[in-house]
């Protein structure tokens, strides 16, 4: 890389443009031809090489409802995930001071499947060696994508608490080992910046000439709670926006406490996470496992299906690959609350699609055991169970400061365990604490510049 080439600022993964012309190109270029070289970390953005961000307005005839369904699309992300975006800027955040050193640190990456992909990555570009820990039941896809970028992994059993069994291990190797560091994605407020500025603001950006280019609901599946934190920069400038956490039915731990086993990989991980704030948490959607993973099965096999029931032919190819089930849970969660809230023509929901199809090969040949009945009229009353009725059942509503409570307490049962004192925990209870997090990205931003000029070549 030359001086300018280094690592990316906040302000260039949310404004490309911004980046030297001359890198800004390479990256271009680089990405889909040469994964593995550094200048691939100035893809780590939202938009397209034409300043666009990737995006999708879902048609009507598969929603059934009259808002508008915007889906920011991950897939294109360095690593095929938008998580790859959080892991870069924890790493960059710790590495600019000084706490994590590339030939020294060996850096754990806990995670259940896309931070972990990303944390190998952007190790590997970075110089790191790396080792993620995450539970044995995620996609074989998985595992091969951060072995194929040199990440080793340190696997947990599945279990009903398996996210805390994941955290565990990780603090148990890093105590054993000095030279060990945590990439800690619940916990970091890297995480929250990045996706409350680069996220967020890219999901106001995107809504602009849609509807009545306001955002009425965001909705996001929370793993780490990093993606939640864009609600938190649209309320800013649409107050009356909705945000939505969207759970697993059988893992409704925000909703009720719930630790149930799921297939959902990625989402719904059992806690509260440190960097998930509450304040803006107004609803709590939750989505059948069944639900997401038949949605995701009929989008990827059934085209002709979907074309039947008026979505193009060119969308139908062009959805095939773009979705993972936590993509479908999204969206099937945003179909939800625009019937809920009532939402109108004008009226836009923003969500997430956080990866695609590329990871998920070994999860559809088990689920073309499991739905076998897939003659056309089959298929035609699937797309209406999954997509056209979505029911607006097990909604619950956070807004009053009693039901927050709830999430308050379940924050403090799940990070006492690891060490933060009650102190700490309540000091999250107003918008100064998560402000005052925010605010530090210009700090980096300051330190990533001075870095680049000091070692300019």
């Amino acid at each position: 890389m030359n001086s300018m080439c280094y690592y990316p600022t906040y302000e260039e993964m949310l404004y490309p443009e911004k980046i030297d012309n001359s890198c800004r190109e390479k990256a271009i270029k680089a990405l889909k031809k040469d994964e593995l070289n550094s200048i691939n970390l100035f893809n780590i953005t939202w938009k397209d090489k034409s300043n666009k961000v990737r995006k999708l307005v879902l048609p009507k005839e598969l929603t059934g409802v009259n808002a508008n369904i915007l889906v920011l699309l991950g897939n294109d992300f360095p690593s095929g995930s938008h998580k790859v975006g959080p892991a870069y800027a924890t790493l960059i955040e710790s590495y600019l001071d000084g706490n994590m050193i590339p030939g020294k640190h060996t850096l754990l990456a806990p995670s259940t499947g896309n931070f972990g992909i990303g944390a190998a990555y952007i190790c590997k570009l970075m110089g790191y060696d790396s080792i993620v820990v995450m539970p044995e039941n995620v996609s074989n896809e998985r595992h091969e994508r951060i072995k194929k970028y040199g990440g080793k992994l340190s696997l947990t059993p599945p279990s009903e608490s398996d996210v805390i069994f994941t955290l565990e291990k990780t603090y148990e190797l890093a105590k054993n080992n000095s030279n060990y560091r945590v990439l800690a994605q619940f916990e970091f407020f890297s995480n929250y910046r990045f996706h409350r500025y680069v996220t967020g603001n890219s999901a106001i950006e995107a809504a602009k000439n849609i509807g009545n280019g306001k955002i009425a609901c965001f909705c996001s599946a929370p793993g780490s709670g990093g993606t939640l934190a864009a609600g938190d920069e649209i309320k800013k400038v649409f107050s009356q926006c909705q945000v939505t956490a969207v759970e697993p039915f059988e893992c409704s731990t925000l909703s009720n406490g719930r630790r149930g086993q799921h297939r959902i990989e990625g989402i719904g991980d059992k806690m509260c996470t440190l960097i998930h704030n509450v304040l803006n948490t107004d609803y709590i959607a939750c989505i059948k496992e069944k639900e997401a993973m038949l949605g995701f099965k009929i989008l990827h096999d059934y085209g002709k299906a979907l074309e039947e029931v008026g979505v193009s032919s060119k969308l139908a190819q062009y959805m095939k690959n773009i979705f993972g089930p936590s993509g479908i849970c999204n969206i099937l969660g945003a179909i939800k609350m625009a019937k809920y809230l009532n939402l109108g023509s004008d009226d836009n929901v923003v969500t997430i699609a956080t990866d695609g199809f590329d990871r998920y090969g070994s999860v559809l040949k088990k689920l073309n055991k499991e739905f076998k009945e897939d003659n056309n009229s089959t298929v035609k009353q699937w797309i209406k169970d999954v997509f056209l009725n979505q029911d607006i059942n097990e909604i619950y509503d956070f807004r009053s400061s009693e039901a927050k409570e709830r999430l308050y307490k379940q924050k403090e049962k799940d990070w006492l365990h690891f060490g933060h004192s009650k102190e700490y925990l309540d000091s999250m209870r107003t918008m100064n604490f998560w402000d005052r997090e925010y605010v530090k990205i210009n700090d980096y931003n300051e330190k990533i510049k001075k870095f680049r000029n000091k070692h300019m070549i």
